[in-house]
């Protein structure tokens, strides 16, 4: 087998600002990791779904898990919410955590899903937090993990936490964690669904890989990486260009010819699949004019000049995209959202200095890079004040966003991609239903082809793209669509 590589994966943007207010109504004193007392704090609420009101229990509780040699050193966090006044037992559960690796759930939990969330209440406000009426708590219970070196999670004392970064065992340490909640909660005969954002799409598929006993009713991965990074160079270019002409149309880098977002990347897409995809198989044996023609027609829809597509034969990686779509304006485009724009300016690397990801200032390129290693972790105040001082758990220590450190040092595993574990995992089980969804303008979304290509089946398999960025949920009518989405996927086999 080959050995295992380390390789430096995109990273979700960090949340920060994060403050709540909330009807409490007891809490569970708790005690320190260093003490070994497993902490935990139940608080009480009410939120309007849908011009109903639902009131819900909030449960911050921390559970123990063991290192590669079966002892135990660390402590995982899950942040639960269950609806009140419904029976427990049958209800639909969703686990829900995001990617990096090193993110913590913030972004799904805090930005999406949760039942109170960060929004502007009118564009160019200061986000504040208010209730998320479009929330799925009305349909399903929520369990947020943030794993081991990500939110209030850590190694224990004198513990290294590097074998929690590696991808299996990352893997692993999350569905034990589940297990573990289900059995504490008495949830093991309620529907449960997993949902996994961004690297947690990878994390997802190597949980009902690995531990198939868990028996998820349905996966749901939102804004995977799209095509896997060891598949072919063409393939992962075919499923970027609806993408890249999304990121076009939005910058009028191309004759939009009165379409939407929407119809425009699905033009795309087609064109990609069918004709691009077709001449790039063609390889050295494609005629001069069949190429200029070809450059052409992606020139038509990415916004790049034909002279420059040919200079690159046809195949248009991330940097060259992002670097010369706005060139003349002297400015890049973003990589988890092509709509975001920042200077261009020599030496950049295309991803940690994503300015769609926030952690590079603007001109900030003098000296030496940035590196995941050198900018380390990332504090999240504001979520660490809401779960110490709203949700009352106790906790003394930085609540951590995103863990670049963590990702830095992460071991990928020669696995099977994403794909053909979801595939498998259907294959075995013929209840498991599959969701995805990606965002027009997150570079290189999937598509959701590989799946079907792999051998998901089309009558199990649910794609819904949406006009957003990585975090595909961004702005009011798209999280209003996704939590939507998530709940008749949900709904349709548990109302």
């Amino acid at each position: 087998m080959p050995m295992a590589t380390t390789r430096l994966r995109p990273m979700l943007p960090f949340i920060a600002g994060l403050v709540l207010s909330a009807t409490v109504a007891d809490a569970t004193p708790a005690g320190n990791r260093e003490a070994g007392r497993l902490r935990s704090a139940i608080t009480h609420h009410q939120v309007s779904i849908g011009g109903r009101v639902v009131g819900y229990t909030a449960a911050v509780r921390e559970f123990r898990v063991a290192d590669p040699a079966g002892r135990v050193g660390a402590s995982v966090i899950t942040i639960a919410y269950t609806r009140d006044e419904v029976a427990g037992a049958h209800r639909p559960l969703i686990f829900a955590f995001n990617g990096g690796p090193g993110a913590s759930s913030s972004p799904l939990h805090m930005k999406a899903l949760g039942p109170v969330i960060r929004a502007r209440a009118k564009p160019g406000e200061e986000p504040a937090l208010v209730d998320n009426t479009v929330s799925v708590l009305d349909t399903a219970d929520l369990v947020f993990i943030d794993p081991v070196s990500t939110g209030f999670s850590r190694a224990l004392p004198g513990v290294d936490p590097r074998p929690w970064y590696d991808s299996r065992f990352d893997a692993d340490t999350v569905a034990a964690v589940i297990g573990q909640w289900l059995h504490a909660n008495h949830r093991e005969g309620s529907p449960r669904y997993l949902m996994g954002e961004s690297y947690g799409t990878i994390r997802a598929g190597l949980i009902v890989t690995r531990v198939p006993r868990l028996r998820f009713d349905g996966v749901l991965l939102v804004s995977g990486m799209g095509a896997p990074l060891d598949a072919p160079a063409d393939v992962r270019i075919v499923s970027s260009i609806a993408s890249m002409a999304a990121g076009a149309w939005y910058h009028r880098k191309v004759d939009r010819r009165g379409l939407s977002s929407a119809d425009f990347f699905h033009e795309a897409m087609v064109f990609a699949r069918g004709p691009y995809a077709q001449a790039l198989a063609r390889g050295q044996d494609l005629p001069e004019d069949d190429k200029r023609r070809i450059a052409t027609q992606l020139s038509a829809f990415i916004g790049l000049p034909v002279d420059l597509i040919l200079k690159e034969d046809l195949r248009i990686e991330a940097n060259t995209y992002m670097f010369n779509l706005l060139k003349d304006q002297g400015l890049r485009t973003g990589r988890l959202d092509l709509r975001v724009t920042g200077p261009l300016a020599p030496g950049q690397e295309g991803a940690i200095d994503d300015p769609a990801l926030g952690v590079v200032k603007p001109g900030a390129h003098s000296g030496p890079a940035p590196t995941p290693a050198s900018i380390g972790a990332v504090e999240s105040p504001d979520v660490g004040r809401y779960l110490t001082q709203q949700l009352h758990f106790a906790s003394t220590e930085p609540y951590i966003g995103v863990n670049f450190l963590a990702n830095s040092q992460w071991t990928f595993h020669p696995d099977p991609s994403t794909e053909v574990n979801l595939a498998a995992a259907m294959s075995r089980d013929h209840r498991l239903r599959l969701f995805v969804t990606a965002g027009y303008f997150d570079f290189g979304a999937a598509d959701g082809r590989l799946f079907l290509q792999a051998g998901v089946p089309a009558q199990r398999f649910v794609f819904v793209p949406l006009p957003g960025p990585h975090e595909v949920y961004e702005g009011v009518e798209n999280r209003a669509a996704f939590n939507q989405a998530v709940r008749q996927f949900v709904s349709r086999f548990h109302p």
